[in-house]
């Protein structure tokens, strides 16, 4: 029975990560498209490369399925809920 409630606090923790990285990807991809962060910065490369290959196949997905809105992209917003929704019924059916 531990050993359930550790994996699921483990699923939880890892879904918590991956929506704050989805949050810091759109403010890092908005950052560079209004020339206020340089993406020629070494670091800033490494760190939007690792998010684009972490996060960009789950929004590919979304955007996939939903309308195109034209220039607002709301595929990070779904992404987030989805998240947020797997972390409800995790709680509240305690798995």
């Amino acid at each position: 029975m531990y050993f359930i409630d550790f994996f699921a606090y483990i699923i939880f923790q890892i879904l918590q990560i991956y929506k704050y990285s989805v949050i810091f990807y759109v403010i890092i991809s908005m950052l560079v498209s209004f020339n206020v962060v340089n993406i020629n910065n070494r670091i800033i490369s490494i760190i939007m490369d690792f998010l684009f290959r972490l996060i960009e196949p789950l929004l590919k997905v979304i955007r996939n399925i939903i309308p195109n809105f034209g220039a607002i992209d709301i595929s990070p917003v779904i992404l987030i809920i989805i998240i947020e929704a797997f972390q409800y019924i995790m709680t509240k059916y305690g798995l």
